[in-house]
């Protein structure tokens, strides 16, 4: 047995040694007196903390501190060494509160970059959005297609124009990347709606791990003089340290990173922000040649000398990946991580100490599927754009026992559209210049360096890919010397969704795209004769085409069934191939009404553009304007999607001449999913068929009798594609 005193004095200890664990646990997480203030009214001062500062205070002084300094931290007092643990979080704002972001985006990739950043808000918000976008016309003709055909509920999106703004901020001169756009940020509260009070601003390269809401309610924290939100910068630019005669601009100690910003906007315009940075622009810009950082330089110079207007915000909202970032004194003590900023100029491929942690969850969201963000915010009503009520009323209409639901919903589909995915140089107006214009998915990809090199002209294509794909597309191209060397090449993702194949949809975006005053419609799996884009261009020209004749000029089709042969450099040689068994006319094996009215015998011989008639079933590929009719979009997967469309060119009174020199050839390769599905299933053909009646009646209703002589064509067994 144990002495009677000997549990009291157990008790002792224990109580000792929790006290004594107590205070190292104080002390590890930087534990501050000043953080013990209280305001008047009783509260905790700065950010309401009640053990250690989430983040920094100005105080009078204008230097920052905090307790990391105690463990001798180089980031020690600049607020990069946060616990988000440490501070009760304010209340997050209602749930169908809006929540307003602003971002600058010009050019091509960065139309990219921001549709990943827009997804990882998407992902994890519960709230209403609505983006402020400023934009160059590239980004907003691409922008706008895209969230256009996106569809997401409680997401709205505002325009403006970055060329409007430039006046304002042509006279800084800036070293950084981002040109003019960098410094557009400045200008934000002088274009946005005045009615608009509070905003976030992104810069294009960061990404969400948390939901927005919990930054917009950061507001809260604002004193009545504060009116800017700034997470602080994680390297020693500001300290002037990196290189010898470095020079940056003034900043308040580390200074502070503008990727992600909250501002006031009322109090801004209040105390004279326009006035405020251009003043201390010129000042600074009379001893430094220009800025470095764009508006961070400004930003930074202005609360040098107004550290009143700053509220700093914790580091997990701001993680910076920079080439010298020190963000590891954040994230390796935070609890979670809230938003990644790729600030450097390699972006993804920055190498630092856990880059590819990072990397890896930017990939997350590169390759997500956009359509699965398309989902309700149940509770927060909203106002669904008038094309997206219209397609719920068509959708409701639908019969989902009808055994052809299946293509009838897939027409009705509205897929996501990225316009010039890739950089894009549009070619100069030219009275007679042609776009070739064809489609493909990623398992025709290889046909590309092979049609560049057939086709020198301007090329417009839509690809039919999934989230992921469109990222490997995008590695294939920049890998390939042949593609990436072709500015003139314009490639439009349409997103993937639904069984099948949308294939003149596709042609309809691709079509839609073209610049130039005549189209080349074409298929992938065709290679045009080498010379044909210049004898295209002669042809239009000497049959005078523009004005009122309509014509369609047929390129006629051959095929050969070696995957290695010698491609015919002219229409003598493609004889003399054909002549040897080594070439065929177009499917004259499978479907020759196809292509008979061509008239291959008198091809052969002839020396002149001479005129056939429209047959049944007849699909030759042709040049025509770029106003010409459109694809019926009902035609969907296998079958009569390009016999649809010659049945409305002859409707319109298109003439059909057949060019003497022209051809293109069919090269082999494994037949689609959606023709092997026509060949073994006989409801896929009588759907088909069903379609077809359906569109002769659409005919009659806007052609009359004269639609009459096309019923013929629905008398046929099989068709193609």
């Amino acid at each position: 047995m144990l002495p009677r005193g000997r549990p009291r004095a157990l008790g002792a200890a224990a109580l000792l040694l929790l006290l004594l664990l107590l205070l190292i646990g104080f002390f590890l997480l930087g534990w501050d007196p000043e953080c013990e203030r209280l305001e008047p009214d009783g509260r905790a001062g700065d950010l309401g903390c009640s053990r250690c500062p989430l983040t920094p205070r100005v105080p009078s002084d204008g230097r920052l501190r905090g307790a990391s300094a105690l463990h001798g931290d180089p980031l020690a007092g600049h607020g990069v060494h946060n616990h988000s643990a440490c501070n009760p979080q304010p209340p997050l704002p209602p749930k169908c509160e809006l929540l307003h972001v602003a971002i600058v985006c010009a050019g091509y990739n960065s139309s990219r970059e921001v549709i990943t950043l827009v997804k990882s808000m998407l992902f994890y918000r519960r709230n209403p959005l609505h983006l402020h976008l400023v934009t160059d016309t590239v980004a907003r003709n691409i922008l706008e297609t895209l969230f256009r055909t996106w569809m997401v509920p409680a997401l709205g999106v505002s325009f403006y124009d970055a060329e409007q703004l430039k006046p304002q901020i042509s006279w800084i001169p800036n070293k950084h990347y981002s040109g003019l756009y960098g410094l557009m940020k400045l200008v934000l509260p002088g274009v946005l709606p005045p009615g608009l009070t509070r905003v976030i601003v992104l810069d294009t390269d960061v990404t969400f791990a948390s939901d927005i809401a919990e930054l917009w309610a950061l507001f809260a924290h604002f004193s009545d003089k504060q009116v800017i939100g700034l997470v602080e910068n994680q390297s020693d630019w500001y300290l002037g340290n990196l290189w010898k005669n470095h020079r940056p601009w003034p900043a308040l100690g580390r200074g502070f990173n503008t990727g992600v910003i909250l501002l006031l906007l009322d109090q801004l315009r209040q105390v004279g922000w326009e006035q405020m940075w251009k003043l201390t622009a010129r000042r600074e810009l009379l001893t430094l040649t220009a800025t470095s950082l764009a508006d961070q330089d400004i930003f930074n110079a202005v609360i040098k000398e107004r550290p009143e207007l700053l509220q700093p915000l914790p580091c997990v909202w701001n993680l910076q990946l920079s080439d010298h970032t020190l963000a590891e004194r954040c994230y390796s003590e935070a609890a979670d991580l809230k938003v990644i900023h790729w600030n450097s100029p390699k972006k993804v491929r920055v190498k630092n100490k856990h880059a590819e942690f990072f990397r890896n969850f930017y990939l997350t969201f590169l390759g997500y599927d956009g359509n699965l963000l398309r989902r309700e915010l149940f509770g927060c009503p909203s106002q669904p754009p008038p094309e997206a009520e219209q397609l719920q009323r068509a959708l409701a209409q639908l019969d989902e026992e009808d055994a052809c639901f299946e293509f009838r919903q897939q027409r009705l589909t509205v897929h996501r559209v990225h316009i010039t995915f890739l950089p894009h140089k549009p070619p100069p107006p030219r009275p007679h210049d042609v776009t070739l214009v064809a489609q493909l998915s990623m398992d025709r990809l290889q046909m590309l360096e092979a049609l560049c090199r057939h086709w020198p002209g301007p090329m417009s294509l839509a690809l039919y890919l999934t989230d992921a794909e469109a990222q490997q597309f995008l590695h294939f191209v920049e890998a390939s010397p042949v593609l990436s060397a072709r500015q003139d090449v314009a490639y439009h993702v349409v997103y993937r969704e639904g069984p099948l194949y949308p294939v003149n949809q596709l042609r309809n975006v691709a079509l839609a795209q073209a610049l130039t005053p005549y189209v080349f419609l074409s298929d992938i799996d065709f290679l045009p004769a080498y010379s044909l884009y210049d004898y295209l261009r002669a042809s239009i020209e000497q049959l005078e085409l523009g004005g009122r004749r309509k014509a369609a000029l047929v390129v006629p089709a051959f095929e050969t069934l070696r995957y290695r042969f010698s491609f015919p450099s002219s229409k003598a040689e493609l004889l003399a191939l054909l002549d040897a068994g080594s070439l065929y006319t177009f499917r004259y094996h499978e479907w020759p009404q196809g292509h008979a009215p061509t008239d291959y015998a008198r091809w052969r011989e002839a020396q002149a553009p001479y005129r056939v008639q429209w047959a049944a079933d007849y699909e030759p590929y042709v040049v025509v304007p770029r106003d010409c009719p459109r694809y019926d979009p009902r035609f969907v997967g296998f079958g009569w999607n390009k016999v649809a469309h010659i049945v409305e060119l002859d409707a319109q009174e298109f003439e059909l001449l057949v060019l003497p020199e022209a051809f293109t050839i069919h090269l082999p390769h494994a037949p689609s999913l959606d023709i092997s599905r026509f060949r073994s299933s006989s409801a896929y053909r009588d759907c088909l068929q069903a379609l077809k009646e359906e569109f002769h009646q659409d005919l009659s209703r806007r052609y009359g009798a004269a639609a009459l002589k096309y019923l013929t064509a629905l008398q046929q067994p099989r068709s193609p594609a």
